[in-house]
């Protein structure tokens, strides 16, 4: 068998890395830039942090602040537009997943015109060049876009979210400056470390897993565990968001190599249906998803469990694995994630159109436990 591994080329860590930016830019010799990002981090001054340090520097750029929370192909078409109109040669990327997707998706299209429709993209798409350089400032620990080669784009024609798998799209460069997410509101912060810890999670047990991405994730796990609470209640302490930084990216380092499973698949749906964030989508059906796995995982929840703090000595594996389930379930309730859909809007009527793009989407088959629709409405009925 097999296995590849794709990461990007350089990343900085580290509370005022933005700083280094600088320096990137006349490495790689950029002449201007595209700033991608959302109305609310220009209006709250998150942007202006990094935009400082390109007008200190001298590094010409333009904003498109049009990103939505879940983009979509409008969003991707008017931001290749705006491209070509200020001639920039490179993207910065300041967001979370949203702006680092859409970037991702405007540099693709602009260097690939074939695939200008966007929903081409879906899938693994036969791009041939890659994308427009990006750097990318995420702003939340959760996505990890700046080290994956996938992107998420809602087709809004179909009500779908596609998942674009492209190694192509991967960053040339990622700033990780935890001091970007100080000024994350809580709710976000528990969302985003719940995305990351279901990323970590699905990463380990997918199908396609294997030592190398095992290594990683597994950290990504114990970091989680250690690190977002603290995010969470004390967000001005820089040792959490330091921690959780890091964890969401050692991550994705794995789980954009290996894919996901159901949980994904089904969280996707409640996205461009019901316009949920992906983080609470994914933190809301994570542990119930974990018990329905748990058969065929057992030995890996038990590795699970101890990077929770949940194993104790003499547990048999199937106490062990329940006891991962719980950990998983007691953290996301600590951190004020809902636990039912019917707190988040979507009710029994909804769950047959929920199904239908679930056991469509591109993360369903890499479940370690062979899903079809009828329990994909199980599942959901589980969390009702």
């Amino acid at each position: 068998m097999v296995n590849r591994f794709i990461l990007n080329e350089l990343s900085y860590f580290g509370a005022g890395s933005r700083k280094e930016l600088p320096g990137v830019v006349n490495r790689l010799g950029f002449k201007k830039a595209l700033v991608v990002t959302d109305k609310d981090l220009v209006k709250f001054g998150v942007c202006k942090m990094v935009t400082d340090v390109m007008d200190e520097a001298g590094i010409p750029y333009e904003v498109y602040s049009e990103v939505v929370p879940n983009p979509t192909v409008t969003n991707v078409k008017n931001g290749v537009a705006a491209l070509a109109k200020c001639g920039a040669d490179f993207l910065v990327a300041i967001g979370g997943g949203s702006s680092i997707d859409t970037a991702k998706g405007i540099g693709i299209v602009t260097n690939n015109p074939e695939f200008s429709d966007v929903v081409s993209l879906e899938g693994v798409a036969p791009t041939k060049k890659k994308t427009v350089p990006i750097i990318c400032f995420p702003t939340t620990a959760g996505t990890a876009a700046e080290t994956t080669i996938n992107y998420v784009i809602i087709d809004e024609e179909k009500h779908k979210k596609m998942v674009c798998v492209d190694p192509n799209d991967i960053p040339c460069c990622s700033i990780i400056d935890a001091e970007l997410m100080f000024s994350l509101p809580k709710a976000t912060t528990a969302a985003t470390g719940l995305d990351a810890l279901t990323h970590a999670i699905e990463g380990y047990i997918t199908k396609a897993a294997w030592e190398l991405s095992d290594m990683f994730e597994i950290e990504a796990i114990r970091l989680i565990n250690k690190y977002l609470r603290l995010a969470v209640f004390d967000p001005s302490n820089p040792v959490g968001r330091e921690g959780m930084a890091l964890a969401q990216y050692v991550a994705g380092m794995a789980f954009s190599n290996v894919g996901l499973g159901v949980v994904h698949g089904m969280a996707h749906p409640m996205g461009s249906l019901h316009n949920i964030p992906h983080g609470v989508a994914n933190a809301l059906l994570l542990p119930t998803i974990m018990e329905f796995n748990a058969p065929v995982c057992r030995d890996k929840y038990v590795e699970i469990a101890k990077a929770m703090g949940a194993y104790k000595e003499g547990m048999t594996k199937i106490e062990a694995a329940q006891a991962a389930c719980d950990a998983v379930r007691q953290l996301a309730v600590e951190v004020g994630i809902p636990q039912h859909l019917s707190e988040i809007g979507i009710y029994e009527k909804d769950i047959d159109a929920l199904a239908d793009q679930a056991i469509q989407d591109v993360c369903t088959p890499g479940n370690p436990r062979k899903v079809t629709r009828a329990d994909i409405v199980a599942l959901y009925k589980k969390v009702l």
